[in-house]
């Protein structure tokens, strides 16, 4: 308890260390909620209205009064259309040909600029959405075709001709689409290592660096009672971290917390162990403050925001790097609490996840013990 004092001590005596700390937390969650999301929202929309007959209009209507699109013009040319592309005044157009309403296999065109293929094609199946339920509300017999021409490759059509059973789709756990179900679980795996691996690995590597690690070696205390008292300062801190993290979760970017809080806190203190684990095992290696931040930055961060799926879909990538994922503790920690805050699932349903971080932590803490040297 006297070595945790200490290193309570030393810690909030250090303004930029306690800054990091507790407000680095409240900035990454509020930046990944509300500024760095994968929704598209307010996108800038041309309509080139050809028929002006009353389903178009109801169409056009329905189109400026989505939150995903804002009415910049319309136009009465494909050149004028081709021009707003060119000046990166609009994304999107859509094109409504003469006689829509009247003619039984009329077409809709959605013009999509694709230099960003992945946001062509999530405004393309916006638009057609937005088309299509318009199309079912008016129950006409019109096909819907979603091209870009010579700006993208992204083509799909839907047709409302035949008498088929319309298929209905239900988005579970996330009906809106929104982009901090995702984030908000990334986010708490990014801040627990940053917090726990970097800050305990840069704490003790001062230590050698500043020559008070001769105290502690001097002690009578055993290397795994000096490892112990380094990290329960930071997992405590990290407590009142995740704390914060589902406050601000909850309350400002309402993600709901729909399974067991003592659950999903449960496996944030165990994943803030693993953290915790690698931050001493990486002390263990660097000699100097700045080799262990610069191998927490790219042993630790670069992997998570890869590699755990938090950006990017684990299952499109290749072989070796979807293996390679099996050993970032924050993949399994993010595939947790998904499951428990947003699905809502028990602890049954998560023993795999449980069982692997207890895994990692167990032989972290062995291999951390192991390298520790008793002497200078």
């Amino acid at each position: 308890m006297s070595f945790v004092r200490k290193e309570f001590y030393h810690i909030f005596r250090d303004a930029r260390t306690t800054m990091i700390l507790l407000l680095m937390p409240v900035v990454l969650i509020i930046l990944f909620g509300y500024a760095i999301t994968t929704e598209i929202k307010r996108v800038p929309i041309a309509i080139f209205d050809q028929s002006r007959d009353e389903l178009t209009l109801k169409m056009t209507d329905r189109l400026k009064a989505s939150e995903y699109f804002e009415l910049y013009t319309t136009v009465d040319s494909y050149e004028a259309a081709q021009t707003l592309f060119r000046q990166g005044k609009v994304h999107v157009i859509v094109v409504f040909p003469p006689q829509f309403a009247s003619t039984p296999d009329a077409q809709a065109q959605v013009l999509a600029d694709a230099t960003d293929p992945n946001e062509a094609t999530q405004l393309s199946n916006y638009c057609r959405a937005i088309i299509t339920e318009q199309l079912i509300v008016d129950s006409g017999q019109l096909t819907v075709n979603t091209d870009a021409k010579q700006l993208s490759t992204v083509s799909c059509q839907l047709s409302t001709k035949s008498k088929a059973v319309t298929p209905v789709t239900t988005l579970l756990y996330n009906p809106q689409m929104k982009g901090a179900y995702n984030f908000v679980p990334g986010v708490m795996g990014l801040i627990l290592i940053l917090i726990c691996a970097m800050m305990t690995s840069i704490g003790i590597v001062k230590e050698k660096e500043m020559g008070t690690m001769e105290v502690l070696l001097v002690s009578p205390l055993k290397p795994l009672y000096i490892i112990l008292a380094k990290a329960i300062p930071y997992l405590l801190l990290s407590m009142v971290n995740i704390a914060t993290i589902l406050l601000l979760s909850y309350f400002l970017l309402d993600v709901p917390i729909k399974g067991s809080l003592l659950l999903l806190v449960s496996v944030s203190v165990l994943y803030a162990i693993v953290s915790l684990c690698l931050g001493l095992l990486i002390s263990t290696i660097a000699d100097t403050q700045q080799a262990a931040m610069l191998i927490s930055g790219i042993a630790l961060m670069l992997p998570i925001m890869l590699l755990s799926g938090m950006m990017f879909p684990i299952e499109n990538m290749p072989d070796i790097l979807r293996w390679l994922s099996h050993i970032v503790p924050a993949k399994w920690y993010i595939i947790a609490v998904k499951d428990v805050m947003i699905k809502g699932l028990p602890a049954v349903s998560i023993l795999k996840e449980i069982g692997i971080l207890s895994l990692m932590a167990v032989v972290l803490v062995f291999l951390s013990v192991k390298r520790f040297k008793i002497r200078l």
